[in-house]
């Protein structure tokens, strides 16, 4: 596991390789990543958008923006954490992710918040 704290904001992240899915003459390793933000701050937050840079170590970086995660922008009180888990394929088997998101406080100022750098190397390479 990997963690950071921005802003009151402490980011875990925890990978899997999933065999299941993976598909390594087809150059698709797939990986699942557990995230978990828990709000250390005295006032609620809200997520609103999730910034993402995915480095493949054959193919190069990949940038990927978009609002929320997994279809929602979460209200995360003080002293909660919210969980969610999601999936990346990387090509070649190799690569990391690092990224941010885009927070909303009760004053409705935005801040960033970042996501820890961890990486994915697959089962399939690493044995």
């Amino acid at each position: 596991m990997v963690s950071k704290i921005t802003s009151e904001i402490k980011v875990s992240v925890t990978t899997d390789y999933d065999n299941h899915n993976s598909y390594p003459s087809e150059n698709r390793y797939v990986f699942r990543y557990n995230i978990e933000i828990e709000n250390l701050s005295n006032v609620a937050v809200r997520l609103l958008s999730r910034k993402w840079m995915i480095y493949d170590l054959g193919f190069g970086f990949t940038e990927v923006e978009g609002a929320g995660v997994i279809g929602l922008t979460p209200v995360i009180e003080s002293g909660e954490k919210f969980n969610y888990f999601s999936n990346v394929i990387v090509k070649s088997g190799v690569g990391n992710m690092e990224g941010s998101y885009l927070f909303e406080n009760a004053n409705h100022e935005t801040f960033d918040v970042s996501i820890p750098k961890f990486n994915l190397v697959s089962e399939v390479l690493s044995n």
